[in-house]
């Protein structure tokens, strides 16, 4: 068998001294593979010689994530666009992104054999236009939030050139099928099939009858014109990460991206199954 080069980014928080990455590297090993160690959220070079995620990745077969979702979404958006498989290992707590368990192992070596199914998932491009310039732009893969920092603020929601919806409220989400387990669903948003290709706007505590959502097909265009900003502070913010500071009159644009994330599915558990017992806890 010939030898593949396997990436396991770790998150340190997570895995104690690494204990956990270090057991799958020397397992890896033991059958053939290259492991090599990336360590996120962390700079610190210990006793092992650690790389760049993007370099590491170059011509690997397969990337380990180790930590909970949060590390997922870190060590996804960083390598989406190369097209390499992801591999989710829960050390956090809920891990909806994260298929596998700490005590899974077994699952991890038959993966870095080619093991498994590729489970394709959907992402959304945003842009933001200003005074008819786009002054930043990005994918997500699990939503694009707009949402006011402490003041209830207007929302116009148009899909294509029909507006869907205008309330007063704490702002939107629009999510991804894999996003409709994260903050859209505390929002009170459905929960969609996560290889579905859907886009979902979810309101956020948003007065009357309005806080409804939508579940749109992917080839709309949704536009977000968030309104009476004068004097109160709002933000886009993308896979949770920090917000971008919106103004009067910006427009914000998404649209289902070209680009997908490629996620290795080993098949020990539907996403129904993950979703029961997950939050039944």
């Amino acid at each position: 068998m010939a030898k593949s080069k396997i990436v396991i980014a770790t998150n340190p928080f997570r895995d104690d001294e690494q204990k956990f990455s270090l057991n799958i590297i020397k397992a890896l090993k033991d059958d053939g593979h290259l492991p090599v160690l990336v360590t996120v959220f962390d700079d610190t070079n210990k006793d092992n010689v650690m790389f760049d995620l993007e370099d590491a990745a170059k011509d690997a077969s397969l990337i380990i994530s180790v930590g909970g979702d949060g590390t997922f979404l870190h060590v996804a958006r960083r390598v989406f666009s190369l097209n390499i498989p992801v591999l989710g290992v829960n050390m956090g707590t809920k891990g909806f992104l994260a298929s596998l368990e700490g005590n899974e192992i077994e699952y991890i070596r038959l993966a870095a054999k080619g093991e498994y199914r590729i489970s394709r998932r959907m992402l959304i491009d945003y842009s933001i236009i200003r005074s008819s310039l786009i002054i930043n732009s990005a994918t997500a893969i699990n939503d694009v939030v707009i949402k006011s920092d402490i003041s209830c603020i207007g929302m116009s929601i148009f899909s294509d050139d029909a507006k869907i919806t205008h309330f007063s409220g704490d702002g939107v989400i629009v999510a991804t099928p894999t996003g409709s387990t994260a903050y859209s669903m505390s929002a009170g948003g459905p929960l969609v099939e996560p290889e579905a290709s859907n886009l979902i706007v979810t309101p956020i505590c948003a007065h009357a009858m309005a806080n409804t959502s939508f579940v749109l097909s992917p080839q709309r265009e949704i536009i977000v014109l968030p309104e009476r900003l004068n004097g109160r502070r709002a933000f886009l913010s993308v896979d949770g990460q920090e917000g971008i500071s919106l103004n009067q009159g910006d427009r914000i644009v998404i649209n289902k991206s070209e680009q997908e994330l490629l996620m290795a599915d080993m098949g020990i558990r539907s996403f129904y199954t993950t979703v029961f017992r997950k939050l039944s806890h």
